[in-house]
């Protein structure tokens, strides 16, 4: 399922290009255009889920996996001394793109800014 008005929907589909990190049947990972950290790119599942808090049970899995490759994905980078994940979720939360993602930022600090 595709949201066509989604910027990570389109970016997915490859209507919009990416500079991809990593990318199978059920997920993609790609730079931030406007990164906060020397590394820092999003992890997004290839169906269109808005946001965390619209995930349901059969997505367990889904989001396991997401948890799993971000630390590799992390290291691949290289984080391997650390590195942070946000999941920013709903306008409150300060997600601006209604596609769940998860934010993998790391490198060097001071980052440029403190927060996603």
């Amino acid at each position: 399922m595709h949201d066509p008005n989604c910027v990570f929907c389109k970016i997915i589909a490859g209507t919009i290009p990416s500079n991809k990190l990593f990318e199978d049947d059920e997920v993609l990972a790609f730079h931030d255009i406007n990164p906060a950290a020397p590394v820092h790119f999003l992890l997004v599942p290839k169906r269109h889920i808005a946001t965390l808090a619209a995930v349901e049970p059969g997505d367990q899995s889904l989001l396991g996996k997401m948890m799993i490759l971000v630390p590799q994905l992390a290291e691949r980078q290289g984080c391997g001394d650390g590195f942070k994940s946000v999941i920013n979720t709903g306008p409150n939360g300060g997600q601006e793109v209604y596609h769940l993602h998860i934010h993998v930022l790391g490198g060097p600090r001071p980052w440029k800014r403190a927060t996603i």
